[in-house]
């Protein structure tokens, strides 16, 4: 599995060299002593930011000893165009999937994303057979490691390593373990708009469980502030996977964010499949708060 991913990390090598020189120099408080035992005192604390609605995740961390969730009140996606022709209908809701944080060290957080209740429904258009899977969801464990930009400047990168658990009740998952390595990067545009790059490498299971394939691609996202307490953004996802004749995954999302207090955010907003082998619609409306 290592020696795939750093296989499917060498073009990614000279963006992030080109990358760390436009990192700033700018003066910053001292705040590398605070850690989950001593926490960050709340006049330090930095802006919160949150790894949704976009798929671009957030390079900044959550602050040492402070707690953040980012959830779904609920989530729906649709997908009726698949690829090579296969008549066939899926339907999944989600209640409350959620990401679990806690601020370890002043650049360092631990993450967890669960699923707790999920529901599909598959009808095959040819023979009209309906087949349906509820139950728990997979389990994923992250760590957020922040290189620059964390408590200010124009530029932030972070390393993303993580590791999904096949913890899916059956029909819901593929029942493997499976991992990879996001890497994003935001910079500070003119006129207020802010551009988030994060490519992403995955070690994934074949589709006929036998064997592991790699997946590579990144999702660009270009956000700006429409009021002072909401911010708009719009986002190209685009996944393309080694295995032999898989095609590529392409999603346009876009979505508003409603900064209710500088600790509570909602959000909502919808994901909308480009290529067959994306889901066709996905809207969705969500929470995020830290203490």
């Amino acid at each position: 599995m290592m020696n795939l991913l750093l296989r499917l990390a060498r073009p990614s090598l000279g963006w992030f060299l080109l990358a760390m020189v436009a990192q700033a120099a700018d003066p910053l408080p001292d705040k590398s002593w605070f850690n989950l035992l001593n926490p960050t005192p709340r006049e330090l604390m930095r802006e919160m930011t949150t790894d949704r609605p976009d798929v671009n995740d957030s390079p900044r961390t959550v602050d040492a000893g402070h707690f953040q969730v980012e959830m779904d009140l609920a989530t729906f996606s649709y997908d009726r165009h698949n690829p090579g022709g296969v008549s066939r209908r899926v339907t999944t809701w989600e209640a409350a999937p959620m990401l679990l944080k806690i601020g370890v060290l002043n650049s360092m957080d631990l993450e967890l994303g669960l699923k707790p209740y999920a529901t599909s429904l598959t009808v095959d258009g040819a023979t009209g057979k309906r087949t349906r899977a509820r139950g728990f969801g997979d389990i994923t464990a992250r760590a957020k490691i922040n290189l620059w930009g964390n408590d200010g400047g124009e530029t932030a990168l972070a390393f993303i390593p993580f590791v999904k658990l096949p913890t899916a009740s059956t029909g819901l998952g593929n029942r493997a373990w499976e991992g990879g390595l996001n890497s994003p990067f935001e910079i500070e545009l003119p006129h207020g708009f802010e551009l988030g790059v994060m490519p992403m490498l995955a070690v994934l299971r074949n589709d006929n469980d036998r064997g592991n394939h790699g997946q590579g691609g990144g999702a660009v996202m270009l956000g700006h502030a429409i009021t002072p307490a909401v911010d708009g953004l719009v986002e190209f996802i685009g996944l393309a996977s080694t295995q032999r004749a898989a095609p590529w995954e392409g999603v346009l999302n876009t979505a508003l964010v409603w900064n209710v207090t500088k600790d509570w955010h909602l959000d909502c907003g919808v994901r909308i499949g480009l290529t067959r082998a994306a889901d066709d619609l996905n809207p969705f409306i969500g929470l995020s708060w830290r203490y």
